[in-house]
């Protein structure tokens, strides 16, 4: 009786638990290495890149032309890779 409950919580561990716990690890080292020139994505959905590092938990980005907002590291979602454009829609 004891031995389905211990398989099913294993089950669990290596399909559910194990996997989340190795992206969030992914992500944390990710954040780590956000510096000046990255192009972001907040969670919010904004992106724009790195202009000034303000200091372990916070940064400068620039969304717009001359419009930046400070971002903790902690708001972002992901970081886009520097030869990977932004679409632009067509006007």
């Amino acid at each position: 009786m004891v031995l389905p409950l211990v398989l099913i919580m294993g089950v669990f561990y290596f399909l559910l638990i194990r996997p989340q716990q190795r992206k969030m690890k992914e992500h944390q080292e990710m954040l780590k290495k956000v510096g000046k020139g990255d192009t972001i994505v907040t969670s919010g959905g904004l992106i724009g890149r790195v202009v000034k590092v303000v200091d372990d938990n916070e940064l400068q980005v620039e969304i717009g032309e001359n419009i930046k907002v400070r971002v903790l590291r902690t708001g972002i979602a992901d970081v886009r890779a520097k030869g990977e454009p932004v679409k632009s829609e067509a006007k």
